[in-house]
């Protein structure tokens, strides 16, 4: 990942969501607008093997259909609206702009590579795979394929993984040793069993509760020689305390205000 100087890399959780339809491209451009210097998503595969963003099992909270993603193919979800639902009176708004239908559309995580590859500045991704899923590791497989073909497989890609599944990550790292991935945490006593779980090389990714309640988690992670990167950090307190705990990551729903509060003068420039 491309590292930053003397504080986290921020990066957007599912786009900027706060604001717009969580995984959608309009979301994601809006991020790289307000200068996100990652891209936070998390992938399913739908019935016939393409690799979406849509977070859910089930697409029924964030598009106008019902349905688990596994069961639908690609043209079946790109038939549904992915936004409608973040501001449902739009239509009714006479001053409203209008809305590039693409943005509307699920997602592919193909597409957003090629955003993120074609963008005018480096720009990371952590894909998080969802588990469990009637496809099991397939979508480990159809996952770094896609990263192989554009070149992001191995050591230097822009690209890292994140699972709450160690099995999931040991896939990963199996067919494709060099690609960094993170084991996402969130119980209270989890620390305890990372320390296990964590292989050799892997990042902890301990949620912002975990960290804010457990003040000595990151540095025994650390103490540890892991590197930390948390979630979901909304609150400009919450950003203060993963810099100062060294937190190297934070994914974050408003990735504009983020960057406004790491903007003064202990920001630094990105490193490779």
């Amino acid at each position: 990942m491309h590292r930053v100087s003397g504080r986290p890399q921020v990066v957007a959780h599912r786009g900027s969501s706060l604001d717009e339809p969580e995984h959608t491209l309009a979301a994601y451009v809006s991020a790289l607008d307000a200068g996100a210097e990652g891209l936070e998503c998390d992938v399913r595969l739908t019935a016939d093997g393409h690799l979406v963003c849509v977070h859910d099992r089930r697409v029924d909270r964030t598009a106008n259909g019902r349905g688990a993603v596994s069961t639908m193919d690609l043209a079946q979800l790109d038939a549904l609206d992915f936004a409608s639902w973040k501001n449902p009176w739009a239509d009714l708004d006479d001053e409203a702009p209008e809305v590039d239908e693409e943005t509307r559309r699920v997602l592919t995580l193909r597409r957003l590579l090629e955003v993120a590859r074609d963008y005018d500045r480096p720009v990371d991704l952590a894909i998080e795979t969802k588990h469990p899923t009637r496809y099991g590791g397939l979508v480990e497989r159809r996952l770094v394929e896609l990263l192989d073909a554009f070149g992001w497989g191995g050591a230097g890609s822009p690209a890292r993984v994140m699972s709450f599944s160690a099995v999931a990550l040991t896939r990963v790292r199996r067919l494709a040793p060099e690609l960094e991935v993170v084991l996402l945490l969130e119980r209270p006593r989890s620390w305890q069993v990372a320390t296990s779980m964590l292989a050799p090389g892997w990042i902890a990714g301990p949620s912002i509760d975990l960290l804010r309640d457990t003040p000595t988690l990151a540095a025994r992670l650390q103490g540890r020689g892991r590197r930390v990167h948390g979630w979901v950090v909304n609150d400009t307190a919450d950003l203060d305390l993963c810099t100062d705990l060294g937190v190297e990551a934070v994914m974050t729903d408003d990735p504009r205000r983020a960057m406004a509060h790491f903007s003064g003068p202990s920001s630094g420039p990105w490193s490779g």
